[in-house]
């Protein structure tokens, strides 16, 4: 898509226009894959790599068109946020030491990145979700400047009428109301590419869509957001909820989301999974189309398909099919999405081994692999082990099978087997797949944050323990290890960031609240109970209407009969409030002018925390 001039499709003539091209296209396809056309060897594979821009106190960076106008290389392109960048790295022929040479590229276009970053005070960090990222970050001042971002808001908020949803729960529980597209900017992916040969191309289709599950679970890196505790891959739930275009209402919505894993085998030929798409999946983009892909093919020419690549573009199945021109040779290939970024680009490189070598090992008795499995036992395998990691246990081949047992026994020798058959050097086939392995034995990137944030909340609140662990991420990632071989933060008293300190820091944001409705029983009880001195008062809709303190209620402690009238009576409505990224100082500043023992903290009039001399002092 970013290679388009695209736009919304707004009239009747632009619909038309477009769709015609899009059915020449799926024509054209028909055409080259009837006549041979479509390359079948060499295999290539390819990547592309999105990575997080931070300041120094390791929050999001809103730099990457500076960065990327310093950086000035091809190989670099935006991102949906303006605090990420995109690597798309050279297409390799899978063979010999392939692995060895993506890897160097990789590393080589990531320190060019660096240096460019640095000048501006900026550091670079892969990983899935960044762990200080907070939802101030993900409004629309935080988008990139570019058209088809703005296109690609602009239509999806029309297509629902109403506010995107997030609801996603594991250890915490996120519920959140947002009206852009933004919240998609939250992710970053390794998106990993394989060439399929035309003939083979639909059952290796099925067979990615197969090994989904456990390829995942041992790669997940993303268990944080917005400082909640969600699934080890919570890319996977946020993606598919921010890029919902569905609407909500009161009849039962069967309509597939464009983020999918899909509800059935895929049958019958490669174009069928296009048609598929386009059959469930309405356009509301489009280009500049002047040459007719049927027309190009009569006059010998390769045809790019554009309107059929600018319609892909807009789904977002976990495994894409993906149609590519390169050297004036079509090819197709699969496009595996639900990889993240990081922890290290040698954890990255050896998720990458992982998947193209089972891929490439696929055993006989796969074969056709859609008349003798469950399509749902594959899509439950892939949301268990987004929920769970390695501890998913799988259902593999008719029975119940550990991750650990289905990597180490199945899964790996098999990857071992397809890289020799295609003639992947055998030492980096060695050097990637142990990676794997001590993995497997020791721990993922899920894990490595989930301990060390847990750890952290033990000692620190929750905003500046996100800051921290994002700190220690990249001090990790900086030093190049697997990140089987990470260290624990062990020590409760980790260094606190020491940039400008704020109320966010300090807060607290699980408080007691009352309705003004309430009794003064009810305030005297829990403040006993939960030893308290301070009890916000607030409406349904959460807005702070009050603030009672242990000397406007202890009096009537001895004074049972007035303990039944509401709060309302007694609370102070003149409150002092302060905003959650107001500097610590002003906050000691307006405690020490006013002689108060507590500060609410409000945003758009909402209660979201609470500070007090304690925590000040």
């Amino acid at each position: 898509m970013g290679d388009l001039n695209i736009s919304r499709l707004k009239t009747k003539k632009d619909r038309s226009n477009y769709i015609h091209h899009l059915v020449n296209d799926i024509k054209a396809l028909d055409l080259m894959l009837e006549t041979g056309m479509i390359e079948e060897e060499p295999i290539r594979i390819g990547a592309e790599q999105e990575f997080f821009l931070v300041h120094d106190n390791f929050l999001p960076a809103n730099q990457s068109d500076t960065i990327l106008k310093m950086i000035d290389d091809k190989h670099f392109v935006t991102e949906i946020s303006k605090y990420a960048l995109e690597i798309n790295l050279d297409p390799q022929i899978l063979k010999d030491n392939c692995f060895s040479k993506l890897h160097s590229q990789l590393n080589s276009l990531l320190n060019k990145a660096k240096a460019a970053a640095a000048k501006k005070k900026v550091k670079l960090i892969l990983t899935g979700i960044l762990p200080s990222l907070s939802v101030n970050d993900v409004d629309e001042s935080s988008m990139t400047n570019a058209t088809r971002y703005e296109v690609l808001n602009e239509v999806l908020r029309r297509s629902r009428k109403q506010s995107f949803d997030i609801h996603i729960k594991g250890v915490d529980e996120l519920n959140l109301l947002h009206d852009s597209v933004m919240l998609e900017g939250c992710n970053t992916s390794f998106q990993m590419h394989l060439q399929i040969p035309p003939k083979r191309f639909v059952d290796m289709y099925n067979w990615a869509q197969a090994i989904s599950g456990p390829v995942l679970g041992i790669c997940a890196n993303s268990p944080i957001l917005f400082g909640k505790e969600l699934w080890n891959e919570t890319r996977i739930a946020l993606f598919a909820q921010s890029m919902d275009t569905r609407v909500h209402s009161y009849l039962l919505n069967e309509k597939p989301s464009r983020v999918s894993f899909g509800n059935a085998w895929q049958t019958g030929s490669i174009t069928d999974i296009f048609k598929d798409n386009i059959s469930r999946y309405r356009s509301f983009l489009t280009s500049h189309f002047i040459t007719d892909s049927v027309d190009m093919l009569n006059r010998n020419e390769v045809p790019k398909l554009k309107a059929l690549q600018l319609h892909n573009g807009t789904v977002y199945p976990w495994n894409r099919v993906c149609y590519g021109v390169l050297d004036n040779k079509p090819s197709l290939r699969i496009e595996n999405r639900y990889i993240p970024s990081g922890p290290t680009t040698i954890d990255e490189i050896a998720n990458m081994v992982f998947w193209v070598g089972v891929m490439m090992g696929k055993p006989e008795a796969y074969h056709n692999i859609h008349e003798k499995w469950d399509f749902k036992d594959v899509k439950t395998n892939f949301i268990n082990a987004a929920r769970y990691g390695m501890a998913t246990q799988f259902y593999w081949d008719g029975k119940y099978i550990s991750s650990h047992h289905l990597i180490l026994e199945m899964l790996l020798p098999m990857a071992y087997k397809g890289l020799s058959s295609v003639g992947v050097s055998s030492n980096d086939a060695a050097f990637y797949l142990e990676i794997i392995k001590d993995r497997v034995h020791k721990l993922t990137g899920s894990e490595w944050i989930i301990r060390n944030y847990r750890a952290l909340l033990n000692s620190h609140k929750r905003y500046e323990a996100m800051q921290i662990l994002t700190s220690k991420l990249y001090e990790q990632q900086d030093k190049g290890h697997p990140i089987a071989n990470w260290n624990m933060l062990y020590r409760a008293d980790e260094i606190p960031i020491t940039h400008r300190r704020i109320v966010k820091h300090i807060m607290s944001s699980d408080i007691f609240s009352v309705n003004k409705k309430d009794s003064i029983e009810l305030v005297l009880q829990i403040m006993k109970w939960k030893s308290i001195h301070h009890m916000p008062v607030t409406n349904s809709d959460r807005n702070l209407v009050g603030l009672l303190t242990w000397t406007d209620v202890e009096t009537y402690l001895d004074d049972p009969k007035q303990q039944f009238n509401a709060v309302d009576k007694i609370m102070k409505t003149d409150i002092i409030t302060i905003g959650e990224y107001t500097s610590v100082a002003a906050a000691k500043q307006l405690i020490t002018r006013h002689g108060i023992g507590c500060l609410p903290v409000v945003k758009h009039e909402k209660l979201v925390g609470l500070i007090t001399k304690n925590d000040l002092y």
